[in-house]
């Protein structure tokens, strides 16, 4: 089934249009998404503070942990759409000061996820998933991580807009349709890191020093990737 915008251009085009669609064409709408489909999976699947806090969480949480922390960075996604389809994100681009400043509470943000888990760093009990931090926490703290993100803030402000075309309808039907794409490929992606932390979690609780070892790691990466953040925002001020 085709998206709406592309079937009423499909419909109106008359038989040659059809035709030559069918016979492998120019399908512009489709192509148009794949396109999108392939960049959003490259900067998702690219290592950041996003998978750094779905990976903690699956490795000292357990599965489930790891899967309400991938809703919650999917849930944040939300706010990044809707600002760079109400045009919020042109303002940034126009005031890079405060997207600067944005930036700077992000990193505090982030640095402040990754001491905690730094110094709540301990063996792995695969008794305790219940004990780490609640669901709603880990949900929550998805959320402000991926609203924080400053490289969720460069594809809305760099990409994102890039993709919007008048002729394949109204803005609202198309940012929803993007959206979808970005939550299949989030669930992808980081449903993957879940299932493989799931993998090795056994092994982690068999050796309680590589525990207390992940949990500095992954702590440690948010901290650096959070300084790096606020150093690169603070020297464009």
């Amino acid at each position: 089934m085709l998206p709406a915008p592309f079937a009423a251009r499909y419909a109106a085009g008359g038989a040659g249009t059809q035709e030559k669609l069918k016979s492998g064409g120019n399908v512009g709408y489709l192509e148009h998404l794949w396109l999108f489909f392939i960049i959003v999976f490259g900067v998702i699947a690219m290592p950041g503070m996003d998978m750094a806090y779905i990976l903690g969480s699956a490795l000292t949480g357990g599965i489930r942990m790891g899967f309400i922390a991938v809703f919650g960075i999917v849930a944040g996604a939300v706010y990044h759409i809707v600002i760079g389809t109400l045009g919020i994100g042109i303002v940034l681009k126009l005031f890079p000061s405060l997207f600067n400043v944005m930036l700077l509470a992000g990193s505090v943000y982030i640095c402040w996820i990754g001491w905690s888990i730094l110094k709540h760093a301990e063996p792995i009990r695969m008794d305790a998933e219940s004990h780490v931090q609640t669901p709603w926490a880990t949900f929550r703290r998805g959320i402000l991580t991926n609203m924080l993100n400053p490289k969720a803030y460069l594809f809305t402000l760099a990409i994102y807009p890039q993709f919007f075309r008048p002729e394949y309808g109204p803005l609202i039907p198309q940012a929803f349709v993007m959206w979808l794409i970005i939550a299949a490929t989030q669930i992808g992606v980081y449903g993957s890191v879940v299932m493989a932390a799931h993998g090795v979690r056994g092994w982690f609780a068999r050796n309680p020093r590589s525990g207390i070892a992940i949990g500095w790691v992954v702590g440690g990466t948010l901290i650096l990737s959070g300084v790096w953040s606020a150093y690169s925002g603070w020297r464009n001020l």
